[in-house]
């Protein structure tokens, strides 16, 4: 298969830890350039890996056939537009947008163009997560309990305006709500409570008539455990912990994105998908601040 040639727009921490180097080793893609609003921190970014550094998205565009997303929410949300209508495959960051509207535009935008989508949520691309979600399909499961416990608030590079304006909710509540939406059937309601810069608390009811809750917060400080899934059904129970999904999570993530562009879209991780999430997302964020 040919490599796909993928433009980043974004130039902060996460890009450089992730994207970056990910999108330029190959085989699967090929970095084609940069853009981010920082010139001088897209410039030093694509010196790193011999690409092009552009000072107009467009220019970027012109060079790629997909466009991989490391910029906050409502950047990603305005920019995935431009890049939906310019034709390109869109690799997109979780939360969609920065709230709902947003949301629909982007996810509207990527069905018009007929453009494919695929979203970020990096517990999926494991193994151990697909396995895991096989087991819990099959317990005929009726309950589960989620949590998402960090100091990530804290310090360190990803404390950034949006989060420390949204919290837990707008962070890491994709990731959980994906997770429990996945091993438990399509949420149908959300019921939420807590402070979204402090602890946030969600009790999830699920089509199937599942009920799920899920525990977040990016302010806690000590010796916090990982990220965790419990689901329990009629056949039995099974667990997910976030320090057992191994290495290489990214480089598949990369892979099945080149996957999906060649195929012209059908990911199950898609625009509609992470715009479904985010109708979750925004109903308990209009509950917390009521």
């Amino acid at each position: 298969m040919e490599p796909v040639s993928v433009g980043l727009v974004g130039a902060g921490p996460w890009a450089d830890m992730v994207h970056a180097p990910e999108l330029a080793k190959g085989p699967h893609t090929r970095l084609a350039g940069i853009w981010a609003r920082r010139p001088e921190a897209s410039a030093e970014l694509a010196a790193k890996y011999g690409v092009p550094s552009f000072e107009r998205i467009e220019e970027l565009l012109e060079v790629c056939e997909a466009v991989a997303f490391s910029v906050p929410p409502a950047v990603q949300a305005e920019l995935g537009v431009v890049a939906a209508k310019a034709g390109k495959a869109l690799l997109l960051e979780k939360p969609l947008a920065a709230d709902l509207a947003g949301a629909r535009r982007l996810a509207e935008a990527v069905a018009a163009a007929g453009v494919a989508s695929q979203m970020v949520y990096t517990f999926r691309y494991s193994p151990v997560t697909v396995e895991f979600l096989a087991r819990a399909r099959k317990l005929r499961p009726f309950g589960g309990h989620a949590v998402n416990i960090s100091g990530a608030l804290n310090g360190g590079p990803f404390v950034t305006p949006w989060r420390l304006e949204r919290g837990a909710i707008l962070d890491v509540g994709p990731h959980t709500i994906d997770l429990l939406d996945a091993a438990l059937g399509p949420v149908a309601s959300v019921r939420a409570h807590g402070h979204p810069l402090g602890w946030v608390g969600l009790l999830l009811e699920h089509e199937t008539g599942a009920v799920s809750e899920a525990s977040m917060c990016l302010t806690a400080t000590g010796d916090l455990p990982p990220a965790r899934i419990d689901v329990y059904g009629e056949a039995g129970n099974t667990s997910l912990s976030g320090a057992d999904l191994g290495d290489g999570i990214f480089a598949r993530m990369v892979e099945s994105f080149a996957e999906t562009v060649r195929a012209g879209g059908g990911h199950p991780l898609d625009a509609q998908h992470g715009l479904r999430l985010q109708k979750i997302i925004d109903d308990a964020e209009r509950q917390l601040g009521s």
